[in-house]
């Protein structure tokens, strides 16, 4: 048996010595940008803004003022606003937490050092509202938070290194959620997460801590609707020596062209579901679910099969089909918890409030 929870927690402030703080969530993607404003954990409001494909296909950097003033327009001229808290793209390693956006954080994204990822754009975009308003602006979690045991690291080719790259603002987030109601120590626990979106991150994460995962962002794990997951090295060695692909060609069918996306030419999970009763539709789609199930095993194995339970999530988890064919191949997981979508408004606001109550201080990137 599973427990299926709503899309959106929204919890009043109970603790009255804490101060009423007003924080403006930015949430960007590769075709649409999502904000909010919060009054603590109280939602406001939020919308998605959807960008036409001229603008999404646009290089990032060049995005970055038409989405910055289709954000302004909905803020008031002087807003109540005490911070900011953006969803950070890939930087280098850092242990998770929040960090103050400053300049050196700012020409990384810029430069795209780390990749030219849309999250890219979460924290340009809030470094500018911070300055024009004088006030501090947060990234939290961001997707390369890297908080793996030494072993997890280790692959079997020198000079190559397993990366961590994964959802981990919706992960952290849902393990907070997941012991709350479960009644436990967060700081304790230990779960077994699948986020399962566009792109999929499977993680053991033991006391909040994500000790390992898929590297969500290209190579590893499962396919998902538009990523390759683990390929056999050979027919990878074929693209490059023979088809003469080159190393751009490579990572844009790998993490774009992929998956659902490149098996069935289709991106959305309804539309396949439809399709099962056609066979080859049906055994890509089982044998996503199969290698998920793998990886979830995987991850139990690291965890040396001591979980508080499995925790289901990402926007592909509103299908009850996929989920009830998923849980047929993970029961060795007796609790499973189930968070439909993703929640990275409301942990951006989790960890950006404990700063502003000057409970925890905000980490520096340098």
């Amino acid at each position: 048996m599973y427990r299926r929870y709503p899309l959106f927690f929204s919890r009043r402030t109970t603790r009255l010595k804490d101060n009423i703080f007003f924080i403006l969530t930015i949430n960007p993607g590769s075709t649409s940008t999502e904000f909010g404003v919060f009054e603590n954990t109280n939602c406001l409001w939020k919308k998605v803004i959807e960008h036409n494909t001229e603008e999404s296909s646009k290089p990032l950097i060049n995005q970055l003022s038409s989405r910055l003033s289709t954000l302004t327009e909905f803020l008031p001229k002087e807003p109540k606003i005490d911070a900011i808290a953006a969803r950070g793209g890939p930087l280098k390693p850092l242990v998770g937490g929040a960090y103050l956006v400053n300049d050196t954080m700012v020409n990384d994204y810029q430069n795209g050092s780390y990749s030219n990822h849309a999250s890219n754009l979460g924290a340009l975009m809030a470094f500018k509202i911070a300055n024009q308003f004088k006030i501090p602006a947060y990234i939290v979690d961001p997707v390369t938070t890297d908080e793996f045991i030494p072993e997890a690291r280790i692959s079997g080719v020198p000079g190559i290194t397993r990366k961590s790259r994964s959802h981990a603002l919706n992960i952290k987030f849902c393990v907070r959620k997941a012991s709350e109601e479960l009644n436990i120590n967060a700081k304790q626990s230990q779960f077994v997460v699948a986020h399962l979106g566009s792109g999929f991150s499977i993680a053991a994460v033991k006391h909040t801590k994500i000790i390992d995962v898929n590297d969500a962002l290209l190579g590893m794990g499962p396919f998902s609707i538009e990523r390759a997951g683990a390929l056999p090295l050979s027919g990878i060695l074929d693209f490059v020596f023979t088809d003469n692909k080159s190393k751009e060609e490579l990572e844009y069918i790998f993490s774009k062209k992929s998956g659902f996306s490149g098996l069935l030419g289709n991106r959305d999970l309804r539309s396949v579901e439809k399709r099962l009763n056609e066979s080859e539709v049906k055994n890509i789609y089982q044998a996503m679910i199969y290698q998920i199930a793998k990886e979830i095993g995987s991850a139990y194995a690291v965890l040396d099969g001591a979980v508080d339970g499995l925790i289901l999530t990402g926007g592909l988890t509103h299908s009850n089909i996929f989920c009830d064919a998923l849980r047929k191949k993970t029961s060795f997981i007796q609790q499973a918890m189930i968070y439909p979508g993703s929640f990275e408004l409301e942990a951006l606001v989790a960890g950006v409030l404990p700063i502003l109550n000057q409970k925890e201080k905000a980490k520096i990137y340098k």
